[in-house]
């Protein structure tokens, strides 16, 4: 349990955490070259045929898939609320309110106004990350809801889901490891209902068909975030979707570089903003 515990426990300031982390990285490849890690997988576009109607079609699959159960339990909660906000949010032209590169905001206009909500120490802050982007030698298994980010794993030193872990505030702040949209919809409802009078705030990396997909779920759960995008051989078609959310994924994503840094700046800020 110790190598789990978060390296930012051990030091007063970030910089300090991030550079004892980014130390260890170097010694880890020593220890054990990464193949998938070092790969730049090619960017695959999605399909204008997939594109057409994909709202519609985020509502059946949710809709009717067996493994949503817990979703609509949780709907039946308040299902004239949820139904309401949800049509509502269908009439927009788009699920989110802006995109900025690789950023999509939901309940936000910018970086900015997300960060006036990070200030506050109450809010619920998820932090989810696709299992796609998992190295092919994760420890945990990429295909499961388990990460281990151990300290002195050499796989999970070189992973960003590991140094993001390990340099996340624990206040309030929740990481999820995602495997399908069934499980991250369920995880918020739950909290929403657990907390109705907080702000749940979200950042979670997917592909940006899911966000197109189902993001009118965030504003039907009033939820205030940034759907951050992966690269490399996401899904690009319906049918790489539905196997992708069965485990079937033989391409690896990576979030970009600067995305990571954008990504990182903001659980600093968070981190700083309310300790």
């Amino acid at each position: 349990m110790s190598n789990r515990l978060r390296i930012l426990n051990n030091h007063k300031k970030w910089d300090q955490a991030e550079a004892a982390w980014d130390e260890g990285v170097e010694a880890a490849k020593n220890l054990k070259q990464i193949k998938s890690l070092k790969s730049n997988p090619k960017m695959v576009g999605v399909t204008k045929d997939t594109m057409r109607f994909i709202r519609l079609k985020g509502l059946k699959y949710i809709a009717t898939h067996p493994e949503s159960a817990g979703i609509r339990r949780e709907i039946l909660k308040r299902p004239f609320v949820y139904t309401y906000r949800y049509i509502k949010s269908l009439l927009r032209k788009k699920p989110y309110d802006k995109r900025e590169g690789d950023f999509f905001y939901f309940g936000l206009n910018s970086e900015e106004e997300f960060k006036n909500y990070l200030k506050d120490p109450d809010a619920i802050l998820v932090v989810g990350f696709g299992y796609c982007h998992k190295p092919f030698e994760c420890p945990s298994g990429r295909f499961t809801t388990e990460c281990i980010h151990d300290i002195e794993n050499p796989v999970c030193r070189q992973c960003f889901i590991g140094k993001s872990v390990h340099l996340m505030p624990e206040n309030n702040v929740i990481p999820l490891y995602l495997t399908t949209l069934h499980y991250f919809g369920h995880e918020m409802l739950k909290l929403r209902h657990k907390y109705p009078d907080r702000n749940i705030l979200f950042m979670v990396t997917t592909c940006e068909m899911t966000f197109e997909m189902t993001g009118d779920f965030s504003n039907m759960i009033d939820t205030k975030g940034i759907g951050v995008r992966l690269d490399g051989r996401i899904c690009n078609t319906m049918c790489a979707f539905k196997l992708s959310e069965n485990g079937i994924k033989p391409g690896l994503t990576v979030v970009l570089d600067d995305t990571q840094k954008r990504l990182l700046d903001l659980l600093r800020y968070r981190h700083e903003s309310t300790k």
